[in-house]
């Protein structure tokens, strides 16, 4: 049913005024202002009350109660801060680590450029889904085409694997060779069990805006490790045999490939694109105060941090490695427990580096994987909570959402230790996704803005998209020529 809506509440269209200037008026007679005053005055004023608040909330809108039973949108109390640690938090992650194996390929000018072209392509679209968060129905679109299930649960197992991993790391960083150590040492699977259970008790939060926390202690530590990984591996010392001339296929069909892959690659380092319109729904909006102006402003800061991390780890990274990075990137295929230059600190400088700093940085890896964890998990929560909200039309009880956690968290788990080779796929992800990131975007503002035919923005989209899909098509068979011909470990139940 149609009814006034609170500026918390919902969102916003604005139909005709109640009283528009436009509309005709009733002839008023030179007297009616001296006699009927003392009648009108009051509900005047009411009138003129109601007025204002309609234009200060917006709108009359239709409201779905099922909004306020769901993790991403029961709270709309969100801001331009939480924006920016969301998006943060959700846009770093140790995928940046491996975008100096792309500059192996496409050399110091191209390797920039393109990874220029993409960080601006990706902030364009990143801009038309915050656009396109509010139609003119009133309707606020505050999850991404319900892709949360196979998209976001696949990223967090990724992170089970990246934090498990790291934590077992930090254990032999701080805890020292197993001759002079005798604390018993837990296996590969048995650590990502521990990063779980970490994880699950801190999903049982309840809702988006309530990790908004999680998220700043995240996006602190994902900044923190990416900017020391980079400044030790640029100040000291480079390893010995460093060479920067773009590594020489055997063919050029070889070497069209590997190009291919390496935009992959790229395009795997930005993460975290699809999850603006979860966030944005996390925010109150009215017709003078629309969500996109907070949401816009907290991107733009996140971004403008977001580049002062995946620039410097890229440039700096190839600065410091140059093409050994080709050595990382085949124990990244083979070894899963590496993460590119994460790895390439460990292999190059543990002998001249603190172990205080190292097992920092290791800790803050780990950290940095659980809160984003909290953020990819949370669209699955709402999807599986959604389910039964449909079917019974109330709320899920408490101890449903906890079970419904517990039990994610186990999927999880079990994915990370059955399959531990899908970290190894990064380039054939990035060229998956890249549709979600780079063209979806585009042919959304066509379908729903309708711009005029042949105009810029309508020719600019329509490029964008089409050039998206082909780019993702090529980059996912560069990603398999490469895995072809480099090799891959497929083991099961065998996490190293």
């Amino acid at each position: 049913m149609g009814e006034i809506s609170s500026p918390a509440s919902t969102a916003i269209s604005a139909p005709p005024s109640p009283l528009p200037d436009s509309a005709p008026r009733t002839p008023r007679s030179p007297l009616a202002s001296r006699l009927m005053t003392p009648i009108v005055s009051p509900m005047k004023k009411a009138i003129t009350s109601v007025h204002g608040y309609l234009e200060e909330v917006g709108q009359f809108t239709k409201l779905d109660p099922q909004d306020a039973w769901l993790p991403i949108t029961e709270s709309r109390n969100g801001n331009a801060y939480y924006s920016a640690f969301h998006t943060l938090s959700s846009g770093i992650g140790v995928q940046a680590l491996v975008l100096p194996l792309a500059f192996t390929t496409l050399g110091w000018t191209w390797g920039i450029i393109c990874l220029l072209l993409v960080f601006i392509w990706q902030l364009y679209t990143l801009w038309l889904l915050i656009q396109l968060h509010e139609s003119e129905s009133g309707t606020r679109y505050s999850r991404y085409l319900r892709l949360s299930m196979a998209a976001f649960g696949g990223t967090c197992v990724i992170l089970v694997m990246i934090g498990g991993g790291t934590l077992k790391t930090f254990f032999e960083i701080v805890c020292g060779a197993s001759e002079t150590c005798n604390v018993t040492r837990l296996t590969t699977v048995e650590w990502y069990l521990v990063f779980i259970c970490a994880a699950v008790v801190l999903a049982q939060l309840p809702n988006l805006n309530s990790i908004a926390g999680v998220s700043l202690i995240g996006a602190i530590t994902a900044v923190s490790y990416c900017t020391i990984i980079w400044v030790v591996s640029v100040i000291k010392d480079r390893p010995v045999g460093v060479s920067y001339e773009p590594v020489k296929e055997i063919s050029d069909v070889a070497t069209i490939f590997s190009i291919l892959n390496s935009l992959g690659i790229i395009a795997f380092a930005f993460r975290g694109h699809n999850l603006v319109l979860e966030v944005q729904g996390t925010m109150p909006s009215t017709a003078k105060k629309p969500s996109r102006i907070p949401m816009w402003r907290g991107v733009k800061f996140a971004y403008l941090i977001i580049a002062m991390c995946l620039f410097p780890l890229a440039i700096g990274g190839y600065s410091a490695y140059g093409n050994l990075a080709n050595d990382i990137y085949d124990a990244y295929c083979q070894m899963p427990g590496n993460e590119g230059m994460f790895d390439a600190l460990h292999k190059y400088h543990n002998h001249d580096t603190s172990k205080v700093l190292l097992g920092l940085t290791s800790l803050f890896v780990v950290i940095s994987s659980l809160s984003s964890f909290q953020i990819f998990a949370m669209p699955v929560f709402d999807n599986l909570e959604f389910k039964y909200t449909s079917k019974y039309n109330k709320p899920c009880p408490w101890w449903l959402r906890s079970g419904i956690r517990v039990f994610f968290g186990s999927v999880e788990f079990f994915i990370s230790a059955a399959l531990p080779f899908l970290r190894n796929l990064a380039a054939l992800i990035g060229g998956i996704a890249l549709p979600i990131t780079l063209a979806y975007p585009c042919f959304m503002w066509i379908h729903i803005r309708k711009p005029t035919t042949y105009s810029a923005i309508w020719g600019l989209n329509w490029a964008l998209g089409i050039l998206g899909m082909v780019l993702s098509i090529l980059a996912v068979i560069g990603a398999t020529w490469s895995l072809a011909t480099m090799g891959i470990e497929f083991h099961f139940f065998k996490a190293q």
